[in-house]
């Protein structure tokens, strides 16, 4: 089996878009969990990203567990801090907060997790994460103590995007955050996927089949649903 990066870059090239459903173990019930996840196989999900921007403490690898005995579908980290970690999973976006300024999340965070990761055999995926103005507070914004950028400020943007893949990203996300109002725009993601040769994802915001739809025809190369989805496990029958 391919690598999971392997698989986004391969499908890249294709052009056979990816769909990614994300799962905040504070917000999962786990009593519905098995309900939650017959609704995820019933639709062409790629994979599941397991992650939130403050979760409980050994809360991840309890659900991630759960969720490996569930589904065959692979699971992906999607890590708020270092205590996130499980091996359990599949893969981890080894997150980089390249929009903020914070050195906790561009690398403190990051060195904090050498010691688990490397008693692990998870695959660890360098990304580039910039987090976007998506029209409220967000608990990223919260926590990581970061500025989101502008969405009118494009070129910064994607000149953010493609330092971050100078620096040897291997993927880029943008992130509009959990229970955005605005996801990020079609000219934001059409700039950037023009100007970087790796992967891009992007998050944030995304409820309609038209702003799925409109994502990809823009260059996204995998989209990330989560809010949408935990409010309305019911909601990717009618955007997809």
């Amino acid at each position: 089996m391919n690598t999971i990066l392997e698989h986004i870059k391969t499908s890249k090239e294709k052009s056979n878009k990816l769909l990614a459903i994300l799962l905040d173990p504070d917000k999962i019930v786990i009593q519905n969990l098995q309900d939650t996840i017959s609704k995820i196989e019933t639709n062409p999900i790629d994979y599941i990203l397991v992650g939130g921007s403050k979760v409980i403490d050994g809360l991840t690898d309890t659900i991630v567990k759960k969720i490996k005995k569930l589904t065959t579908i692979r699971i992906v980290l999607f890590p708020g801090d270092f205590k996130q970690i499980s091996n359990n999973a599949d893969a981890l976006l080894f997150l980089s907060l390249i929009s903020g300024r914070n050195p906790e999340y561009l690398i403190g965070q990051q060195v904090k997790s050498v010691k688990k990761l490397k008693k692990t055999s998870l695959e660890i995926i360098p990304t580039g994460y910039i987090l976007i103005d998506g029209g409220v507070e967000t608990s990223v914004q919260k926590v990581s103590n970061t500025i989101p950028i502008s969405q009118s400020n494009i070129e910064y943007i994607t000149m953010t995007a493609i330092a971050g893949e100078l620096m040897g990203k291997q993927l880029i996300y943008l992130e509009a955050g959990s229970g955005a109002t605005e996801a990020v725009s079609q000219e934001i993601i059409k700039n950037v996927s023009e100007k970087i040769s790796v992967p891009l994802i992007v998050g944030g915001g995304i409820r309609t089949k038209e702003q799925l739809e409109n994502a990809y025809k823009n260059g996204a190369d995998m989209v990330v649903i989560g809010t949408a989805f935990e409010e309305n496990n019911n909601i990717l029958t009618s955007i997809l």
